[in-house]
């Protein structure tokens, strides 16, 4: 692909990026790493509390991207075929069979949304993560494909009655884990809560323009993409120390306070996990006008692409997010930048 190709679809990610900021104000940072999944192809997990915008957020990607956008609410009595289709009694009184949110649109699914996904049980996590792995699905004796659909999912983080733990290879399957939390600025949260057209999200998303990429050509773009942008031997070569810190933190002198290093990490990022790493750096090169991946866009993307992957110790998964934050700094900051 041409430099002209590369910079025409950056200018469409850059367009796409500061539209969405417009309806979903005061989450650069989540926009920007959505954006790198987008374009580098991953699923993602989103953290955050209740009413931080993360429908907003996908239901305004899903319009600029084009495609289907489906999603499906996180029960104790949700099934596997509920994500397949429903059952009902039609008017003639017999029972009828429709298209589930996976079926519905077929190819055309672009997002799909899974909300509160620890609510639902363990044999629903297992169907979505074939879907996932495979964008594919056997139903009604016929192959289903879905070759352009993302994953979006987030958990309830307040409620731990009736929910179900996303087990670490789980967990593995997503390229990012994105916290979106309410903004910090005065004047965001003031117009938040006091000016009307952030009331009104069907309005608000409806002014975004429609279709700013093509959603069924970002697979074959995003191959090209991967394949345009370098990294140097050296590079690669922190990228692997990186990786051999998040296994065995204290053989680069890293140490978090209150915690015992030495028992901390049961298990560090995982190889399919560094190669995602090295996929969202790629795209945060190519989204900063670059042709090669720097130690910043590394680092633009490390916690978000590695944090949810670290298996603790039991007696310190309550704490797994803040310790994650902490390590994960220590890695960046004991291990020299090339």
């Amino acid at each position: 692909m041409s430099d002209t190709q590369l910079a025409d679809w950056r200018n469409h990610a850059l367009t796409l990026e500061s539209e969405v900021n417009k309806v979903v104000v005061g989450q650069e940072t989540p926009v920007r790493l959505i954006t790198t999944s987008i374009f580098a192809r991953g699923h993602v997990l989103l953290e955050g509390d209740v009413g931080v915008g993360k429908t907003t957020l996908l239901r305004a990607f899903s319009r600029g991207i084009g495609g289907a956008y489906q999603r499906i609410e996180g029960t104790i009595d949700l099934m596997p075929n509920d994500l397949v289709y429903h059952t009902y009694l039609g008017e003639d009184g017999k029972p009828h069979v429709s298209a589930g949110p996976l079926l519905m649109s077929g190819e055309n699914l672009s997002i799909f949304f899974f909300n509160e996904i620890n609510r639902a049980r363990p044999q629903v996590h297992s169907l979505l993560l074939r879907v996932m792995a495979e964008r594919s699905l056997t139903a009604f004796n016929k192959e289903h494909y879905f070759p352009h659909m993302l994953v979006f999912a987030d958990r309830n983080q307040v409620e731990k009655e009736e929910t179900f733990d996303i087990p670490s290879a789980a967990r593995d399957r997503f390229m990012m884990e994105i916290p979106i939390a309410v903004p910090s600025d005065p004047a965001i949260l003031e117009s938040l809560v006091f000016d009307t057209r952030y009331h009104d999200v069907d309005a608000l998303v409806g002014k975004l323009p429609v279709d700013l990429l093509q959603f069924d050509q970002l697979n074959g773009f995003a191959a090209t993409l991967q394949n345009s942008i370098s990294a140097s031997p050296t590079l690669r070569n922190y990228v692997l120390d990186l990786w051999r810190a998040t296994k065995t933190p204290t053989d680069f002198g890293v140490k978090i306070t209150g915690v015992d290093m030495n028992r901390l990490v049961l298990s560090g990022a995982s190889p399919r996990g560094m190669g995602m790493v090295l996929r969202a750096a790629r795209v945060n090169a190519w989204l900063n006008n670059r042709t090669a991946v720097l130690p910043e866009d590394v680092h633009a993307v490390f916690h978000s692409t590695v944090a949810h992957r670290l298996v603790f110790s039991p007696v310190y998964e309550m704490r797994r997010t803040e310790i994650a934050r902490e390590m994960l700094s220590g890695i960046i900051n004991a291990i020299a930048t090339p």
